[in-house]
């Protein structure tokens, strides 16, 4: 074997770029592992193809973080991830990122029918199981198992315990959350009702968001919730609030997700799922979570103001023994 050939072939891979490189996080993946192979047009050193690796296992951060946050976030220098894309054959980074927003657009565009394509597809496949409906809810019910795993794991008890402060000591709470998630959001309001007051959804009575957030106060706490594909006007009401002097607290699923920016504190919740539409059970289980750890700050003052609500359920006569 001419060895010395050889090396010249490699050399002359490592300095090439890529003719047309992929135009799809699919593309890339596929890139990466024949690059691993050494099956590549183009060859990346081993921390470089470390990066590229870690940059694929993330991809809607990739598409929305700028270019010196993602290279904080994996130790490295923003040229670093300028190099890469190049040598990929991109024209800088803002390119080669290009291709990941163009995915994620894509994938948030179909996302609710690819859900209910995959249902289908499954419902299919177990039809002659003895019983597919049974089975068909044990996997949503493991599938929100393994959501709710998912939070503990990357909770902060920093951010959990400076959230209930803030929830506790504001004068005023709002709760903002559309589409699916306004029922996230009232359930949300009700339980922080019953342990303190003045607490009530952004927008209760629709008078328009601006509007709401007018009443506030710097100080005063408003609470969003937006998952992917994610509900434009509750980023841009987050950033509005932000920018009035007021605490934002955001429940979402990724980094990449817009309400994080605006955030004083963020807490991310999967939700992967074979349901046909975003998966709420995790969600439900970190907000009775978030709002025992209020209950437990606000201490005799919770208790003091669940004695008022029992005192006049009983004199109404609400509900029945």
């Amino acid at each position: 074997m001419d060895t010395g050939k050889q090396k010249g072939r490699h050399a002359s891979k490592a300095e090439a770029g890529l003719q047309v490189p992929p135009r799809s996080v699919d593309g890339l993946r596929e890139l990466a592992i024949r690059i691993g192979r050494d099956e590549a047009e183009v060859s990346l050193g081993g921390k470089a193809h470390t990066v590229l690796a870690k940059l694929l296992e993330r991809p809607e951060e990739v598409a929305v973080r700028t270019i010196t946050d993602l290279a904080a976030s994996l130790d490295v220098n923003a040229s670093t991830l300028t190099r890469l894309s190049t040598k990929l054959g991109y024209a800088g980074f803002a390119d080669f990122q290009s291709v990941f927003r163009d995915s994620l657009a894509e994938r948030h565009r179909h996302f609710y029918s690819q859900q209910a394509e995959r249902l289908v597809a499954s419902s299919r496949t177990h039809a002659h199981d003895a019983a597919p409906e049974v089975d068909m809810v044990v996997k949503l019910a493991r599938e929100s198992i393994g959501n709710v795993e998912g939070f503990i794991a990357q909770l902060s008890p920093v951010d959990l315990r400076g959230a209930a402060r803030l929830i506790a000591d504001a004068k005023r709470v709002r709760v903002h959350g559309l589409r699916q998630f306004s029922a996230l959001a009232s359930f949300v309001c009700y339980g922080l009702g019953m342990i303190r007051t003045d607490v009530g959804l952004l927008d209760a009575q629709g008078l328009g968001v601006a509007e709401g957030l007018a009443q506030l106060e710097p100080g005063d706490v408003v609470l969003v919730t937006s998952v992917a594909p994610y509900t434009r006007s509750v980023a841009d009401a987050a950033i509005a609030a932000k920018d009035a002097g007021l605490d934002v607290i955001a429940i979402t699923d990724t980094l990449a997700s817009p309400l994080v920016p605006p955030a004083r504190h963020a807490f991310l919740v999967p939700h992967d799922s074979s349901f046909f539409s975003n998966s709420m059970g995790a969600y439900l289980v970190f907000c009775e979570g978030l709002m025992n750890v209020v209950a437990a700050r606000l201490g005799k003052r919770s208790l003091q103001a669940l004695e008022r609500r029992e005192r006049l359920i009983t004199t109404l006569g609400i509900e029945m023994s």
